[in-house]
C-alpha cells in the first residue's frame, strides 16, 4: 500500500470460480499456475459460503490450487484454449512484472488464442511488455476496476490504504481504451 501497510490479496473467489463453473459447463478442464508454483491466495471475505456450485467447484480444484504448476514450467500453450486470469487486487502485486506470465500471453496473442480477465485481471496484461518486449494489447478495448472506485475504497474499510499504483492508469497508459467509467457490471 502506498501508506506501507500490508494488505492481504489474492484473488477475488467470485471473480476465480464464477467463470470456472462457466468454463467447466462448457466442457473445458483446467490447469492452474501461479509465478512461483505457491498455492493460490483466495480474499476468503468474499468467498460465498452459501453457494453449492461455487464451493463444489473449489473442492474438486482444490489440489491444484494447493499444488499450482509454476508458469515457467508450462513450455508452450500448445493443448490449451485459453488463459484465464481471476480479478482480486492479487493480479496486481506480481503477475505485470512477470516474464514468464508475459511469454504466455504473447503466445496466446500471436495464436488468436483468447484471454479472459476482469476487474483487477487486466493488471496482468503488463506482463507482456516485461523483459523489454512490446506491449501486446495496445490498441485494445476493455473494462477493468477503475481507479475512481479504488480510490474509495480505503473509505470504507475495504483496503487499509491507496494502492501503490493505478490499475487502469497504467493500463491506459499502454494504449489500452478502458470502456467503463465506473462498476457497472459491463463486460467487453
Amino acid at each position: 500500500m502506498k501508506n506501507d501497510k500490508v494488505f492481504n490479496t489474492g484473488n477475488h473467489p467470485i471473480e476465480m470460480f464464477l467463470p470456472m463453473l462457466h468454463f467447466r459447463d462448457a466442457g473445458f478442464t483446467f490447469d492452474i499456475a501461479t509465478v512461483s508454483g505457491g498455492p493460490v491466495v483466495l480474499e476468503m471475505w468474499a468467498y460465498p459460503t452459501k453457494d453449492e456450485h461455487v464451493k463444489s467447484l473449489h473442492e474438486s480444484v482444490q489440489s491444484m490450487m494447493e499444488k499450482p504448476k509454476k508458469l515457467a514450467d508450462i513450455e508452450s500453450l500448445d493443448g490449451y484454449a485459453a488463459i484465464f486470469i481471476p480479478g482480486g487486487h492479487g493480479a496486481m502485486v506480481n503477475l505485470p512484472e512477470s516474464v514468464e506470465l508475459g511469454r504466455l500471453l504473447h503466445e496466446a496473442h500471436d495464436k488468436s488464442l483468447p484471454t479472459v480477465t476482469l476487474c483487477h485481471g487486466p493488471a496482468a496484461l503488463l506482463a507482456t511488455k516485461a523483459d523489454e518486449k512490446e506491449f501486446a494489447y495496445g490498441g485494445y478495448k476493455s473494462v477493468c476496476f477503475t481507479d475512481k472506485t479504488d480510490g474509495t475504497t480505503p473509505s470504507f474499510g475495504y483496503l487499509p490504504g491507496q494502492m501503490p499504483w493505478k490499475c487502469q492508469e497504467a493500463l491506459e497508459t499502454q494504449g489500452i481504451e478502458i470502456v467503463n467509467k465506473s462498476e457497472t457490471g459491463a463486460t467487453n
